[in-house]
């Protein structure tokens, strides 16, 4: 997919309304598109031909169901038997959604109308489902009985294996946070409208989504660039591209940059190995592990291609005052520094830390352990003059910020940005639909991942990806974006590869290549 904005509902409403306003498009014309687009995904997937096939359509009373009253008489017209669930009011009904459902009783479409949500589901065997209950500007848990009756559609379809196609969302799902507050429509397949909406992208309203379709319904494009608020962006393989393409003949590892990796301890060796796998595989022409002396033998029997330099270690026998020197000597005069997975989190190495951070002059990561110490001491982050880069799963976020994870998992978005901009660092916070955010700048959503890459070390070398594409020049937000891409397409490529449940951080960092030559393989569209 293609990166593409992503919008609130009621930017999406501000698409909607200008579309008439200023450029005199009716909104029924908006919604006849958004129907005609529905109706031909469902027929994609009753296999081609809707002749003869049953669909239950969920009418809801505004104008989502009049989408999907459009959506009937669509099927109606190809000799499919639609029959409408309706849970509106046809005397109260209004605009658009009126003149639809008006539409469709005059042709004589199955409608069983019951608004308080009572009626049974058909008896007769379906094949498909549509879900055109609660819109976009849905809020909250969805108000009994429609909670109930989501609850009763979803067994419905579970048990008889009845596919579910979701119109422009799956009700119950927040469009602003992707929060389910309480049942929510579990779609096969979701039709949007014009632009994906945040809460398609969030889990874990995403993981109600299915596959995703992004249809347009004749609403300028230029609309979307327009619009005010934040420019939040799905993650495509485009961003990535460019640090895929073949390399010139001449090419040289000076070319290519030299990542410093500041990482390890007794026991945690392997965090600083697999950061240095991360920065090799993303292309880093040449990659040293900075480690404590005492370790040193161990990291050179584990890397061949990285470099290791042993450094004086602290009073705990991690990194401390005794390595600062040292230390900064090194990665002030390279290109790029990952500082933090493994080394430990004793007072000596948390002093360490906020030292070497105040005097980077270098692009930087930090993560894990380092960003354990920096909650120890938040206002270092703004003491540091180069550019930083954090890398937060929603526990380290959690401590980073004084909250929990829960606090940080129901609102993401919100938490990232608000990150972002107090403390001037780009967030890149981990989980199902990783967010990176830059203080001031684009938002982006990733696309890609997989729950095989719940397993230790995969973080490790995502940093080691993104200190890589520094050490090559990237400016820090594209090279966050690029390399959380790459990493969860690696991901997806090692557990096809072994099983989700089977695969290692080390097989992630080897998927790097497969995944790079996939996203080259369409670099060629960019």
């Amino acid at each position: 997919m293609k990166n593409r904005r992503i919008v609130t509902a009621s930017q999406m409403r501000e698409m909607d309304q200008r579309s008439s306003t200023d450029f005199n498009i009716p909104s029924i014309i908006l919604m006849e598109n958004a129907g005609r687009a529905v109706f031909e995904a469902a027929v994609e997937i009753l296999g081609g031909d809707a002749r003869g096939k049953r669909i239950l359509i969920l009418c809801g009373p505004g104008n989502n169901g009049g989408d999907g009253f459009v959506v009937a008489r669509y099927l109606h017209q190809a000799k499919a038997h639609p029959i409408i669930a309706y849970y509106g009011d046809r005397e109260t009904a209004t605009g658009d959604a009126s003149v639809n459902t008006e539409i469709a009783y005059s042709l004589g479409i199955e409608i069983r109308s019951n608004p308080g949500c009572k009626h049974e589901l058909p008896s007769e065997r379906l094949d498909l489902i549509i879900d055109a209950l609660l819109g976009t500007g849905a809020k909250g848990s969805p108000r009994e009985p429609m909670g109930e009756l989501i609850n009763r559609i979803n067994d419905y379809s579970r048990r008889l294996k009845i596919p579910t196609l979701a119109v422009d969302i799956p009700s119950g799902v927040d469009a602003d946070t992707g929060q389910t507050p309480g049942e929510a429509i579990n779609a096969d397949v979701t039709v949007t409208f014009a632009a994906p909406k945040i809460g398609l992208a969030i889990h874990p309203g995403a993981s109600h989504v299915g596959r995703l379709i992004v249809a347009d319904i004749g609403i300028p494009a230029s609309l979307a660039k327009e619009i005010d608020g934040d420019t939040i962006y799905l993650t495509g393989a485009e961003i990535a591209a460019p640090f895929c393409r073949p390399r010139p003949a001449n090419s040289h590892k000076g070319n290519y940059g030299h990542t410093a990796i500041v990482a390890g301890s007794v026991g945690m060796t392997g965090a600083a190995a697999l950061a240095a796998a991360g920065a090799m595989r993303i292309g880093t022409g040449l990659v040293t592990v900075l480690v404590c002396e005492s370790l040193n033998d161990i990291m050179e029997a584990k890397l061949t291609e990285a470099m290791t330099i042993p450094v004086p270690q602290g009073r705990a026998g991690g990194f401390g005052a005794a390595s600062l020197e040292v230390v900064l000597g090194y990665i002030n005069k390279w290109d790029a520094a990952i500082i933090g997975p493994g080394f430990g989190r004793d007072d000596d190495t948390i002093e360490f830390t906020h030292n070497l951070i105040r005097r980077l002059e270098k692009p930087a990561v930090i993560d894990a352990d380092a960003l354990y110490a920096v909650s120890k001491d938040i206002d270092v982050l703004k003491k540091c003059h180069a550019p930083l880069t954090i890398t937060p799963h929603p526990g380290e976020m959690a401590e980073l910020t004084g909250t929990s994870s829960e606090q940080v998992q129901s609102n993401r978005l919100k938490v990232a940005c608000d990150f972002a901009d107090i403390h001037n660092v780009t967030v890149v916070l981990k989980g199902a639909g990783t967010i990176i955010a830059s203080p001031g700048g684009k938002i982006f959503i990733n696309t890609t991942g997989s729950p095989g890459m719940a397993t230790g070390g995969a973080g490790d070398v995502l940093s080691g990806m993104i200190g890589g594409l520094l050490a090559q020049k990237a400016d820090v937000a594209t090279a966050a974006v690029a390399a959380v891409y790459l990493h969860g397409l690696a991901g997806e490529i090692a557990a096809e590869r072994l099983t989700e449940p089977a695969m290692l951080a080390g097989d992630l960092a080897d998927a790097i290549g497969d995944a790079i030559k996939m996203t080259q393989a369409t670099s060629s569209e960019f």
